[in-house]
């Protein structure tokens, strides 16, 4: 621990929160992370973070990024939720999988998991990075509390009385399969999983977006970012150095960066080439979001672009 939490002015302009989608899309199976039955633990998604931010003019909140591709990140979201459990609704905890999440990862700059931060009245404050003991988090979360009392910031999380355990609904066999390979990192067995699961049923929503979820890992898994930016800057025309970049843009959250420079090989080529990038695009509309405001405008330009 080097350092406490500063004034949320200090880093007011380093993290741009305005660009994150209103909507709340439908959350796919491999989209979930660990969140607390009794509200006091929710899951910060791009399409809902915006009501988070809105929410933290009452209750202050301490987010957790995290990856799934790491475990011991996402372990850490429950040192937090144990802090949390004795504050008694002082704060929300926001639980964010980077994996399936690429508008805040970019938003909050992330560059290694565990990533914690709280938002107080609206605004980014920084608390530290990498796993810490609990001791160590109820330190920075005392400092919090105190600057939200400062901003007049003291409602509580309207936490659920105990009761009967709420049972979580169990997914289709299929996904609950694809799940399962990916908390044990085996992306062939998910693709493969997900795969089976639209061939029984092509209109499973769910099961497409998890498959476009675990191709991005699978075609991003060990590249070499610099590479493989090398590689798109030196041809333009070579359309797989063009899709591994826009993959790689799109993990990293750069989406739409990801999207022009797509859009830019469509318009590029021609014939079958032209089929293979705009699949691949569509197939990266799946992973952002169909709801998202950047998949909707290159959506748009897509189409001019085609036509």
């Amino acid at each position: 621990m080097t350092s406490h939490p500063t004034s949320s002015a200090s880093f007011r302009g380093a993290v741009d929160l305005s660009t994150l989608s209103q909507s709340t899309p439908a959350p796919g199976p491999a989209a979930g992370g660990p969140v607390a039955g009794n509200g006091l633990v929710i899951e910060g998604t791009d399409g809902g973070f915006q009501a988070i931010v809105t929410d933290t003019q009452k209750v202050p909140a301490v987010v957790v990024l995290w990856s799934q591709r790491m475990p011991a990140s996402a372990d850490f979201v429950q040192v937090v939720t144990s802090v949390a459990a004795t504050y008694e609704g002082r704060f929300q905890v926001v639980s964010v999988n980077v994996d399936v999440n690429p508008g805040l990862l970019q938003a909050f700059q992330v560059q290694s998991v565990p990533m914690t931060l709280g938002l107080v009245a609206g605004q980014p404050v920084p608390l530290f990075a990498g796993a810490q003991s609990a001791e160590q988090v109820r330190v920075y979360v005392d400092e919090l509390l105190k600057l939200a009392v400062e901003h007049g910031v003291t409602g509580r999380v309207a936490l659920e009385a105990p009761g009967e355990p709420e049972v979580e609904p169990e997914l289709p066999p299929l996904h609950q399969e694809a799940f399962d390979a990916i908390e044990r990192d085996d992306l062939d067995a998910a693709a493969a999983a997900y795969t089976k699961a639209l061939a029984l049923n092509p209109a499973d929503g769910d099961a497409a977006v998890g498959l476009a979820q675990v191709k991005l890992m699978q075609r991003t898994t060990g590249v070499d970012l610099q590479a493989a930016r090398a590689a798109a800057a030196e041809d333009p025309t070579d359309v797989a150095a063009q899709m591994l970049m826009a993959d790689l843009d799109v993990l990293g959250g750069h989406v739409e960066d990801a999207f022009v420079r797509l859009i830019d090989t469509v318009r590029a080529t021609e014939g079958d080439e032209r089929d293979t990038v705009r699949e691949h695009l569509v197939e990266l509309f799946a992973v952002v979001g169909a709801h998202d405001e950047r998949v909707l405008k290159a959506r748009r330009a897509l189409m001019s672009a085609l036509f």
